[in-house]
């Protein structure tokens, strides 16, 4: 079982720097303590996204429903016959990742397969269960175990997921309504999005950056590089696009160069 739990997560980290150089630069600045746990999460995270938004000659809603009775009979049985869900049942089982931070990503999942306009109300039910519990689930694992630390920091964690999450949205907003007719903000038509609806949702960002960094700086020691380097990032993609105007947001996907990524990627 060792040696398998072993394979099992080295696939979930071949599987991580498959699909995210940026994500496997962060993960090498935190202690290598955390790094088998923070991959085995980008494992299971990464398989639930493909089947959402890159299986398009495939049956989504099955697949799916396949997927998470396969991550609870995995977390059940505390083991499966998928390497990247037997690695991802280790971690919650291992650090005790809440059964309904799980579920409330699963649901956001089954949520982009039906929901092309969000209201208020399912706007933030989505980005709770598709960035906000992410963040939740690498929180237990930087606390090891210190669950009052946990709740201390849960809500700036969660603001920082946001904060992210939005950000993604203002990035892919011409993608998500050319290739799905999706828009994620609630009220905004993205033929008419205009200036002023683009600085109302910045504000709203910085505000949950604001409280993400507070969070940050309160993290354990071994963890704060590398989620402070995903900040750094995301800071600098922030800033590149509140210096563009709604009509250029709209026309081209906005993107840090591999060179500033570097920078950062140094400076921090």
């Amino acid at each position: 079982m060792d040696l398998y739990l072993k394979v099992s997560l080295d696939s979930s980290k071949l599987l991580t720097q498959a699909y995210s150089t940026s994500f496997s630069s962060g993960i090498r600045t935190l202690d290598k303590q955390y790094h088998e746990a923070i991959y085995a999460i980008y494992g299971f995270v990464r398989l639930a996204d493909e089947i959402v938004d890159t299986f398009h000659d495939q049956d989504k809603q099955a697949l799916l429903a396949r997927f998470r009775a396969d991550t609870f009979q995995a977390i059940e049985e505390e083991i499966s016959l998928n390497p990247i869900l037997h690695s991802f049942q280790w971690v919650v089982n291992t650090f005790q990742i809440g059964h309904d931070l799980i579920d409330a990503f699963l649901v956001s999942m089954e949520m982009d397969l039906t929901d092309r306009v969000y209201d208020v109300e399912t706007y933030k039910t989505y980005i709770y269960g598709s960035a906000e519990v992410v963040g939740l689930m690498c929180l237990r694992v930087f606390c090891l175990g210190d669950s009052a630390q946990y709740d201390f920091l849960r809500a700036d964690a969660c603001a920082l997921g946001s904060a992210f999450q939005k950000i993604n949205f203002l990035r892919d907003i011409k993608s998500d309504f050319d290739e799905r007719g999706r828009v994620y903000f609630p009220g905004v038509n993205f033929e008419t999005f205009s200036d002023t609806e683009k600085k109302e949702i910045e504000a709203d960002i910085q505000l949950d950056f604001d409280a993400g960094l507070r969070g940050i700086e309160n993290l354990p020691k071994a963890a704060r590089k590398g989620v402070l380097l995903a900040y750094e990032y995301y800071i600098r993609l922030f800033e590149k696009i509140k210096a563009l105007p709604a009509s250029r947001v709209k026309e081209e996907r906005i993107r840090v160069p591999d060179w500033e990524k570097l920078l950062i990627y140094l400076r921090v």
